[in-house]
């Protein structure tokens, strides 16, 4: 089963039994972010609210919405997924001023909802896939409008956070029930920094908030960010990683794929999107490599008479000196598609008019030194042309 059904699934059953309990949750005099109660800021990392509309994303009980609405003036959708936590909400809070309680997926709620001034989830967004949530979210948010996020960053076992964009298995715990398995993408303050700047954000702080028990090993993030302007004047790039690549790995080739569509990008596991491409093995041409990198990654088959090499590029990265060498391929078969077991995959034609932010550095050197009018942000690297 996806995780994001399973997560549903889990949801369902943990809302079912507080039903059954007969538990709410008081509504807060401040919004909690963690569950220990005056740990980390409050209301006030929103801003002004006022009059605003504001998504609770993941709303549960609803508890934190009705707060804002009373406190703060605050007109709050609420959504929840999960049937009976969104029963919850409304057979306590349904008639409360201010707020309006939608049973639903959030990433299909924002396709036709009206920009939010703000949004806010505590603890929810794990649950969702941020290749989905967060260009949804993106899109439905005004310009400058806050967005803050409530994480998991150490489970109670003290296992840390990923540094890869997979969903791993947590627990939910109950009391005097047996705790429910869910999928969650816990992942390292970093990644989730990148998937935000990518997908058109501003990180302005992360903290790592700790439970105030000496013995409780688990920590949450707290990560305050706002949308930018739509239409950035150029498109940015970024490094995977904050570490240097591996000495052994240091020369390669990027090749450039070109069909009436646009050029052929994939999204690489930690989130950059960039060319086909990869390390040269020992004994092998430029060419090859290319042509075996193409067949390797997307399927696509070429023939070295198909790719024109078109120079070097040198660059360093913490000491290591970084060759790449960008190639065009002008002929092939097949059509792009995801491989079993490559670190790149989602393959798609983008006009060059319209490249997506957070390239890979090395692709978005590779498609300055091919179309310097591109305007690419990257870190300099010396570019040596082929005759």
């Amino acid at each position: 089963m996806p995780a994001e059904d399973s997560n549903a699934e889990a949801w369902t059953v943990y809302g079912r039994r507080q039903l059954d309990r007969g538990c709410m949750p008081p509504v807060p005099e401040r919004l909690e972010w963690v569950p220990w109660e005056g740990v980390g800021p409050g209301t006030e990392i929103l801003g002004d609210v006022a009059g605003k509309r504001v998504l609770d994303i993941g709303s549960g009980a609803g508890q934190h919405a009705v707060h804002l609405t009373r406190a703060h003036g605050a007109r709050v959708t609420a959504i929840e997924l999960s049937p009976t936590q969104h029963r919850r909400a409304t057979d306590a809070y349904e008639v409360t001023p201010g707020i309006r309680f939608v049973h639903g997926d959030v990433v299909d709620h924002l396709r036709t909802a009206e920009p939010y001034d703000a949004a806010y989830a505590i603890g929810s967004l794990a649950c969702t896939d941020p290749h989905r949530s967060l260009p949804a979210l993106r899109d439905g948010l005004r310009p400058g409008a806050p967005l803050i996020l409530s994480l998991p960053h150490t489970d109670p076992h003290g296992h840390g956070p990923s540094d890869t964009v997979e969903p791993r298995e947590e627990m939910i715990g109950l009391r005097d029930d047996p705790p429910l398995p869910t999928w969650m993408w816990v992942l390292t303050p970093q990644l989730w920094e990148d998937l935000l700047t990518e997908n058109g954000f501003r990180v302005e702080a992360i903290d790592l908030l700790r439970s105030p028990a000496e013995d409780d090993p688990v920590v949450r993030q707290l990560i305050r960010a706002h949308r930018l302007p739509d239409h950035p004047a150029r498109v940015s790039s970024r490094p995977r990683t904050a570490r240097p690549p591996e000495p052994h790995a240091a020369i390669g080739v990027g090749a450039i794929v070109l069909s009436g569509r646009g050029v052929l990008l994939g999204r690489h596991r930690r989130g950059t999107l960039e060319l086909p491409g990869g390390t040269v093995e020992a004994g092998e041409s430029f060419e090859a490599t290319v042509v075996r990198e193409l067949a390797e990654e997307t399927g696509l088959v070429a023939r070295t008479d198909d790719v024109t090499l078109l120079g070097t590029l040198v660059d360093h990265v913490d000491g290591v000196v970084r060759v790449t060498v960008g190639a065009l391929v002008s002929a092939w078969q097949g059509r792009p598609a995801t491989q079993p077991g490559e670190s790149v995959g989602d393959w798609a034609w983008w006009p060059l008019e319209r490249l997506p932010q957070g390239l890979f550095v090395c692709s978005a050197q590779i498609l300055r030194a091919w179309r310097p009018d591109l305007p690419i942000d990257h870190t300099p690297a010396h570019f040596t042309p082929y005759a």
